[in-house]
Protein backbone atom coordinates (compact mmCIF):
# COMPACT_ATOMS: atom_id res chain seq x y z
CA UNK A 1 0.00 0.00 0.00
CA UNK A 2 1.47 3.49 -1.02
CA UNK A 3 1.90 5.63 1.52
CA UNK A 4 -0.18 9.64 2.03
CA UNK A 5 1.14 12.39 2.90
CA UNK A 6 -0.33 12.80 6.43
CA UNK A 7 -1.58 16.34 5.33
CA UNK A 8 -3.17 15.76 2.26
CA UNK A 9 -4.72 12.34 3.71
CA UNK A 10 -6.38 14.65 6.26
CA UNK A 11 -7.79 16.94 3.74
CA UNK A 12 -9.29 14.93 1.36
CA UNK A 13 -10.77 12.85 4.17
CA UNK A 14 -9.51 9.99 6.35
CA UNK A 15 -9.75 6.28 5.11
CA UNK A 16 -9.72 6.74 0.85
CA UNK A 17 -7.42 4.95 -0.43
CA UNK A 18 -3.93 5.90 -2.52
CA UNK A 19 -5.72 4.87 -5.62
CA UNK A 20 -8.58 6.99 -5.31
CA UNK A 21 -6.83 10.35 -4.47
CA UNK A 22 -3.89 9.99 -7.04
CA UNK A 23 -5.00 7.11 -9.82
CA UNK A 24 -7.38 8.85 -12.17
CA UNK A 25 -7.41 6.68 -15.37
CA UNK A 26 -10.82 8.62 -16.41
CA UNK A 27 -9.09 11.35 -17.21
CA UNK A 28 -6.54 10.11 -19.82
CA UNK A 29 -7.34 11.79 -23.31
CA UNK A 30 -9.51 14.21 -21.67
CA UNK A 31 -8.88 17.99 -22.39
CA UNK A 32 -7.27 20.19 -20.42
CA UNK A 33 -10.13 21.88 -18.94
CA UNK A 34 -12.14 18.67 -18.41
CA UNK A 35 -8.41 17.40 -16.11
CA UNK A 36 -8.56 21.33 -14.68
CA UNK A 37 -12.01 20.89 -13.66
CA UNK A 38 -11.32 17.59 -11.85
CA UNK A 39 -8.46 18.86 -10.17
CA UNK A 40 -10.64 21.22 -8.71
CA UNK A 41 -13.13 19.37 -7.44
CA UNK A 42 -11.13 16.63 -6.61
CA UNK A 43 -8.98 18.60 -4.02
CA UNK A 44 -11.31 21.21 -3.23
CA UNK A 45 -14.97 20.18 -3.65
CA UNK A 46 -15.08 17.00 -2.69
CA UNK A 47 -13.05 17.03 0.59
CA UNK A 48 -15.70 19.30 1.76
CA UNK A 49 -18.44 17.38 0.82
CA UNK A 50 -17.34 14.25 2.49
CA UNK A 51 -17.31 16.18 5.66
CA UNK A 52 -20.71 18.03 5.52
CA UNK A 53 -22.31 14.18 4.54
CA UNK A 54 -20.71 12.94 7.21
CA UNK A 55 -22.04 14.78 9.76
CA UNK A 56 -25.41 15.27 7.96
CA UNK A 57 -26.13 11.73 7.65
CA UNK A 58 -25.01 11.66 11.90
CA UNK A 59 -27.85 14.05 12.42
CA UNK A 60 -29.82 12.45 10.30
CA UNK A 61 -29.25 9.27 12.26
CA UNK A 62 -29.10 11.02 15.55
CA UNK A 63 -32.50 13.15 15.32
CA UNK A 64 -34.57 10.84 12.81
CA UNK A 65 -35.74 7.57 12.40
CA UNK A 66 -33.76 7.13 9.07
CA UNK A 67 -32.52 4.07 8.32
CA UNK A 68 -29.67 3.18 6.32
CA UNK A 69 -28.69 0.38 4.16
CA UNK A 70 -25.43 -0.53 2.25
CA UNK A 71 -25.17 -2.97 -0.47
CA UNK A 72 -22.04 -4.63 -2.37
CA UNK A 73 -21.06 -7.45 -3.86
CA UNK A 74 -19.59 -8.65 -7.49
CA UNK A 75 -21.93 -8.42 -9.52
CA UNK A 76 -26.06 -7.39 -9.45
CA UNK A 77 -25.64 -4.33 -6.68
CA UNK A 78 -26.98 -2.21 -8.64
CA UNK A 79 -30.53 -4.04 -10.27
CA UNK A 80 -30.60 -5.08 -5.95
CA UNK A 81 -30.58 -1.48 -5.15
CA UNK A 82 -33.06 -0.65 -8.00
CA UNK A 83 -35.58 -3.41 -6.62
CA UNK A 84 -35.66 -2.55 -2.58
CA UNK A 85 -35.93 1.48 -4.04
CA UNK A 86 -38.52 0.51 -5.69
CA UNK A 87 -40.30 -1.73 -2.75
CA UNK A 88 -39.44 0.83 -0.26
CA UNK A 89 -40.59 3.86 -1.79
CA UNK A 90 -44.08 2.26 -1.62
CA UNK A 91 -44.06 2.37 2.48
CA UNK A 92 -42.24 5.15 3.30
CA UNK A 93 -39.83 8.23 1.77
CA UNK A 94 -36.72 6.54 0.03
CA UNK A 95 -33.71 7.59 -1.68
CA UNK A 96 -30.61 5.82 -2.97
CA UNK A 97 -27.80 6.49 -4.57
CA UNK A 98 -27.93 7.20 -9.05
CA UNK A 99 -26.59 4.45 -11.57
CA UNK A 100 -23.15 4.95 -12.96
CA UNK A 101 -21.47 7.59 -10.97
CA UNK A 102 -18.28 6.31 -8.86
CA UNK A 103 -19.25 5.73 -5.30
CA UNK A 104 -16.32 7.64 -3.83
CA UNK A 105 -18.94 10.93 -5.20
CA UNK A 106 -21.94 9.26 -5.79
CA UNK A 107 -22.58 8.63 -1.65
CA UNK A 108 -21.30 12.00 -0.45
CA UNK A 109 -23.91 13.55 -3.14
CA UNK A 110 -26.72 11.63 -2.32
CA UNK A 111 -26.53 12.04 1.27
CA UNK A 112 -26.74 15.81 0.75
CA UNK A 113 -29.70 15.76 -1.09
CA UNK A 114 -31.35 13.00 0.90
CA UNK A 115 -34.40 15.40 2.91
CA UNK A 116 -35.26 15.48 6.38
CA UNK A 117 -38.02 12.62 7.14
CA UNK A 118 -36.34 10.19 4.23
CA UNK A 119 -37.32 6.68 6.30
CA UNK A 120 -34.86 4.75 4.60
CA UNK A 121 -31.68 5.14 2.37
CA UNK A 122 -29.79 2.95 -0.12
CA UNK A 123 -26.11 3.37 -0.67
CA UNK A 124 -24.51 1.05 -3.27
CA UNK A 125 -20.92 0.51 -2.07
CA UNK A 126 -18.54 -1.40 -5.07
CA UNK A 127 -15.49 -1.41 -3.90
CA UNK A 128 -12.59 -1.54 -6.58
CA UNK A 129 -9.10 -0.65 -4.18
CA UNK A 130 -8.44 -1.98 -0.89
CA UNK A 131 -9.51 0.31 2.01
CA UNK A 132 -12.66 1.80 -0.38
CA UNK A 133 -15.23 -0.20 1.97
CA UNK A 134 -13.38 1.76 5.20
CA UNK A 135 -13.85 5.09 3.55
CA UNK A 136 -17.62 4.39 2.94
CA UNK A 137 -18.42 3.28 6.31
CA UNK A 138 -16.15 6.13 8.25
CA UNK A 139 -19.19 8.53 6.08
CA UNK A 140 -22.05 6.41 6.97
CA UNK A 141 -22.93 3.24 9.41
CA UNK A 142 -25.24 1.06 8.15
CA UNK A 143 -27.80 -1.00 10.07
CA UNK A 144 -28.17 -2.93 7.08
CA UNK A 145 -25.83 -4.62 4.76
CA UNK A 146 -26.44 -6.92 1.70
CA UNK A 147 -24.05 -8.98 -0.08
CA UNK A 148 -25.18 -10.67 -3.17
CA UNK A 149 -22.56 -12.57 -4.21
CA UNK A 150 -18.60 -12.82 -4.14
CA UNK A 151 -16.65 -13.03 -7.38
CA UNK A 152 -13.25 -12.61 -8.57
CA UNK A 153 -12.88 -9.30 -9.45
CA UNK A 154 -10.86 -6.55 -9.75
CA UNK A 155 -8.21 -8.92 -8.38
CA UNK A 156 -5.47 -6.44 -9.79
CA UNK A 157 -5.70 -4.44 -6.78
CA UNK A 158 -7.46 -6.54 -4.69
CA UNK A 159 -5.24 -9.95 -4.81
CA UNK A 160 -7.37 -12.82 -5.54
CA UNK A 161 -11.24 -13.60 -4.31
CA UNK A 162 -10.07 -13.50 -0.66
CA UNK A 163 -8.85 -10.11 -0.69
CA UNK A 164 -12.70 -9.16 -2.76
CA UNK A 165 -14.17 -11.30 -0.06
CA UNK A 166 -12.06 -9.72 2.60
CA UNK A 167 -13.03 -6.00 1.36
CA UNK A 168 -16.46 -6.51 0.97
CA UNK A 169 -17.25 -8.12 3.95
CA UNK A 170 -16.24 -5.43 6.12
CA UNK A 171 -20.14 -4.26 5.46
CA UNK A 172 -21.54 -6.83 7.73
CA UNK A 173 -18.49 -7.78 10.03
CA UNK A 174 -18.43 -3.67 11.20
CA UNK A 175 -22.68 -4.35 11.92
CA UNK A 176 -23.75 -3.77 15.77
CA UNK A 177 -25.86 -6.49 17.47
CA UNK A 178 -29.17 -4.46 16.44
CA UNK A 179 -28.11 -4.00 12.74
CA UNK A 180 -28.96 -6.74 9.62
CA UNK A 181 -26.89 -8.73 7.43
CA UNK A 182 -28.37 -10.42 4.50
CA UNK A 183 -26.43 -12.34 2.57
CA UNK A 184 -26.57 -15.29 -0.35
CA UNK A 185 -26.84 -18.11 1.32
CA UNK A 186 -25.32 -20.04 -2.28
CA UNK A 187 -22.13 -17.85 -2.27
CA UNK A 188 -19.56 -20.41 0.16
CA UNK A 189 -17.68 -16.96 0.81
CA UNK A 190 -20.69 -15.44 2.67
CA UNK A 191 -21.58 -18.86 4.06
CA UNK A 192 -18.07 -18.76 5.80
CA UNK A 193 -19.86 -15.76 7.84
CA UNK A 194 -22.38 -17.67 8.91
CA UNK A 195 -22.64 -17.19 13.41
CA UNK A 196 -19.70 -14.80 13.02
CA UNK A 197 -21.38 -11.67 12.89
CA UNK A 198 -22.55 -9.51 16.22
CA UNK A 199 -25.80 -8.13 13.54
CA UNK A 200 -28.88 -10.49 13.13
CA UNK A 201 -28.38 -12.59 9.64
CA UNK A 202 -30.49 -12.70 7.43
CA UNK A 203 -30.04 -15.39 3.69
CA UNK A 204 -31.61 -15.11 0.15
CA UNK A 205 -31.53 -18.28 -2.00
CA UNK A 206 -28.80 -18.14 -4.58
CA UNK A 207 -30.31 -18.67 -8.32
CA UNK A 208 -28.52 -19.67 -11.65
CA UNK A 209 -30.93 -16.49 -13.11
CA UNK A 210 -28.84 -13.52 -11.95
CA UNK A 211 -32.19 -11.50 -11.93
CA UNK A 212 -34.07 -13.98 -9.79
CA UNK A 213 -31.65 -13.76 -7.00
CA UNK A 214 -31.45 -10.18 -6.77
CA UNK A 215 -34.96 -10.21 -6.43
CA UNK A 216 -34.69 -12.98 -3.68
CA UNK A 217 -32.45 -10.19 -2.02
CA UNK A 218 -34.33 -7.58 -2.44
CA UNK A 219 -37.60 -9.77 -0.97
CA UNK A 220 -35.37 -10.58 2.41
CA UNK A 221 -34.10 -7.64 2.94
CA UNK A 222 -37.96 -5.71 2.59
CA UNK A 223 -38.71 -8.40 4.42
CA UNK A 224 -36.62 -7.81 7.90
CA UNK A 225 -38.54 -4.26 7.61
CA UNK A 226 -42.19 -5.81 7.61
CA UNK A 227 -43.12 -5.01 3.95
CA UNK A 228 -46.06 -7.31 3.30
CA UNK A 229 -45.58 -9.96 0.21
CA UNK A 230 -48.12 -7.40 -2.30
CA UNK A 231 -45.99 -4.56 -1.94
CA UNK A 232 -43.07 -6.31 -2.93
CA UNK A 233 -43.97 -8.40 -5.60
CA UNK A 234 -45.85 -4.87 -6.79
CA UNK A 235 -41.90 -3.55 -6.70
CA UNK A 236 -40.24 -6.11 -8.21
CA UNK A 237 -42.64 -5.78 -11.43
CA UNK A 238 -42.08 -2.20 -11.28
CA UNK A 239 -38.77 -1.59 -10.72
CA UNK A 240 -36.50 0.93 -12.70
CA UNK A 241 -34.15 -1.84 -15.01
CA UNK A 242 -30.54 -0.44 -15.71
CA UNK A 243 -28.95 0.43 -19.24
CA UNK A 244 -27.06 -2.86 -20.09
CA UNK A 245 -27.88 -5.02 -17.24
CA UNK A 246 -28.96 -8.18 -18.70
CA UNK A 247 -31.60 -6.03 -21.40
CA UNK A 248 -32.93 -8.61 -23.43
CA UNK A 249 -33.87 -6.58 -26.77
CA UNK A 250 -35.92 -7.52 -29.26
CA UNK A 251 -34.18 -6.35 -32.82
CA UNK A 252 -35.72 -5.28 -35.93
CA UNK A 253 -34.32 -8.12 -37.59
CA UNK A 254 -35.90 -10.96 -35.58
CA UNK A 255 -33.17 -11.30 -33.47
CA UNK A 256 -32.90 -11.30 -29.63
CA UNK A 257 -29.88 -9.36 -27.82
CA UNK A 258 -29.19 -9.77 -24.54
CA UNK A 259 -27.22 -6.56 -23.25
CA UNK A 260 -24.91 -7.23 -20.65
CA UNK A 261 -22.60 -4.77 -21.87
CA UNK A 262 -22.34 -2.11 -18.17
CA UNK A 263 -18.63 -4.94 -16.58
CA UNK A 264 -18.01 -8.31 -16.64
CA UNK A 265 -15.71 -10.41 -14.19
CA UNK A 266 -15.09 -14.13 -14.47
CA UNK A 267 -18.27 -15.19 -12.21
CA UNK A 268 -20.54 -12.34 -13.22
CA UNK A 269 -19.97 -13.65 -16.52
CA UNK A 270 -20.02 -17.42 -16.05
CA UNK A 271 -23.73 -16.85 -14.05
CA UNK A 272 -24.96 -14.50 -17.22
CA UNK A 273 -24.00 -17.26 -19.83
CA UNK A 274 -25.82 -19.65 -17.63
CA UNK A 275 -28.97 -17.40 -17.65
CA UNK A 276 -28.14 -16.77 -21.49
CA UNK A 277 -28.50 -20.53 -22.42
CA UNK A 278 -31.49 -21.18 -20.11
CA UNK A 279 -33.40 -18.64 -22.29
CA UNK A 280 -31.86 -18.84 -25.94
CA UNK A 281 -34.45 -21.12 -28.25
CA UNK A 282 -32.43 -20.77 -31.11
CA UNK A 283 -29.31 -20.67 -33.12
CA UNK A 284 -26.70 -18.85 -30.06
CA UNK A 285 -24.00 -16.28 -31.27
CA UNK A 286 -21.93 -14.43 -27.99
CA UNK A 287 -19.86 -11.08 -28.51
CA UNK A 288 -17.67 -11.46 -25.05
CA UNK A 289 -14.90 -8.49 -24.47
CA UNK A 290 -12.24 -8.52 -21.93
CA UNK A 291 -12.81 -8.90 -18.85
CA UNK A 292 -10.46 -6.45 -17.25
CA UNK A 293 -8.21 -5.92 -13.77
CA UNK A 294 -7.76 -9.32 -13.00
CA UNK A 295 -4.18 -9.55 -12.40
CA UNK A 296 -2.17 -12.97 -11.99
CA UNK A 297 -5.41 -14.30 -13.46
CA UNK A 298 -6.60 -12.71 -16.29
CA UNK A 299 -5.21 -15.72 -18.63
CA UNK A 300 -6.99 -18.50 -16.45
CA UNK A 301 -9.97 -16.82 -16.22
CA UNK A 302 -10.26 -16.20 -20.30
CA UNK A 303 -9.43 -19.66 -20.33
CA UNK A 304 -12.09 -20.91 -18.32
CA UNK A 305 -15.13 -18.86 -19.80
CA UNK A 306 -13.57 -20.09 -23.23
CA UNK A 307 -14.24 -23.74 -22.05
CA UNK A 308 -17.63 -22.83 -20.77
CA UNK A 309 -18.84 -21.58 -23.97
CA UNK A 310 -17.13 -24.41 -25.61
CA UNK A 311 -20.23 -26.19 -23.86
CA UNK A 312 -22.84 -24.18 -25.01
CA UNK A 313 -23.05 -25.00 -28.61
CA UNK A 314 -22.52 -21.62 -29.90
CA UNK A 315 -22.60 -20.86 -33.75
CA UNK A 316 -20.91 -18.20 -33.71
CA UNK A 317 -17.84 -16.67 -30.99
CA UNK A 318 -16.78 -13.01 -30.97
CA UNK A 319 -13.69 -12.15 -28.89
CA UNK A 320 -12.55 -8.41 -28.86
CA UNK A 321 -9.43 -7.27 -26.96
CA UNK A 322 -6.05 -8.65 -26.08
CA UNK A 323 -7.22 -11.15 -23.15
CA UNK A 324 -10.13 -12.74 -25.41
CA UNK A 325 -7.52 -14.22 -27.46
CA UNK A 326 -7.15 -16.86 -24.75
CA UNK A 327 -10.81 -17.13 -24.74
CA UNK A 328 -10.77 -17.75 -28.39
CA UNK A 329 -8.23 -20.47 -27.89
CA UNK A 330 -10.28 -22.82 -25.76
CA UNK A 331 -13.20 -22.43 -27.62
CA UNK A 332 -11.30 -23.91 -30.93
CA UNK A 333 -9.65 -26.59 -28.78
CA UNK A 334 -13.27 -27.81 -27.56
CA UNK A 335 -15.81 -26.92 -29.91
CA UNK A 336 -14.69 -27.41 -33.79
CA UNK A 337 -18.42 -26.76 -34.75
CA UNK A 338 -18.25 -23.09 -33.22
CA UNK A 339 -17.16 -20.23 -35.73
CA UNK A 340 -15.09 -17.91 -33.64
CA UNK A 341 -13.47 -14.01 -34.82
CA UNK A 342 -11.28 -12.25 -32.78
CA UNK A 343 -10.98 -8.30 -32.94
CA UNK A 344 -8.62 -6.13 -31.05
CA UNK A 345 -11.74 -3.36 -30.36
CA UNK A 346 -15.18 -3.06 -30.75
CA UNK A 347 -15.13 -0.53 -33.20
CA UNK A 348 -13.66 -3.24 -35.75
CA UNK A 349 -16.14 -5.99 -34.83
CA UNK A 350 -19.65 -4.11 -35.46
CA UNK A 351 -20.07 -5.18 -39.18
CA UNK A 352 -19.47 -8.83 -38.38
CA UNK A 353 -21.92 -8.50 -35.59
CA UNK A 354 -24.15 -6.86 -38.21
CA UNK A 355 -24.46 -9.89 -40.36
CA UNK A 356 -25.06 -11.95 -37.64
CA UNK A 357 -28.77 -10.31 -36.56
CA UNK A 358 -30.71 -13.12 -38.26
CA UNK A 359 -34.29 -14.23 -37.25
CA UNK A 360 -34.38 -16.72 -34.23
CA UNK A 361 -30.84 -15.94 -33.30
CA UNK A 362 -29.58 -14.97 -29.54
CA UNK A 363 -27.02 -12.67 -29.57
CA UNK A 364 -25.20 -12.55 -25.67
CA UNK A 365 -22.84 -9.72 -25.30
CA UNK A 366 -20.67 -8.84 -22.61
CA UNK A 367 -17.57 -7.53 -21.43
CA UNK A 368 -15.42 -4.92 -19.14
CA UNK A 369 -16.90 -1.38 -19.50
CA UNK A 370 -13.59 0.27 -21.02
CA UNK A 371 -14.25 -2.56 -24.09
CA UNK A 372 -17.02 -0.42 -24.79
CA UNK A 373 -19.59 -2.71 -26.32
CA UNK A 374 -22.20 -0.68 -25.30
CA UNK A 375 -21.14 1.11 -27.88
CA UNK A 376 -21.34 -1.61 -30.42
CA UNK A 377 -25.34 -2.29 -29.01
CA UNK A 378 -26.22 1.92 -30.13
CA UNK A 379 -24.31 0.60 -33.66
CA UNK A 380 -26.19 -2.40 -34.54
CA UNK A 381 -29.67 -1.09 -33.01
Amino acid sequence: MKKINPIIKWWVTPKLPYNDIFELPLLINKSVFVKYKHIFSQWVIHPIKRRLAKRYLSFLQKYTTIVVIGITGSAGKTTTKEMLFSILKRQDKTVCTKTYLDPVYNIPNTILSTPIGTKYLILEMGVEYPGEMDFYLWLAKPQMGIITNIFSTHTQFLGDIDGVFKEKSKLVTGLSEEGFAVLNLGDSKLKSLDGKLKAKTFWFKGDFNPLMENANAASVASEVFGVPKKVIKEGLVDYRKSDHRLNLIKHRSGAFILDDTYNSNPGAALSALGYFNNLSKGEKVAVLGDMLELGDVDESSHRELGRAVSKGNFKVVVGIGKSSKFMIDEINKYSKDTKTYHFNNAKEAVSLVKTLLNKNTYIFIKGSRSIGLDKLIEKIL
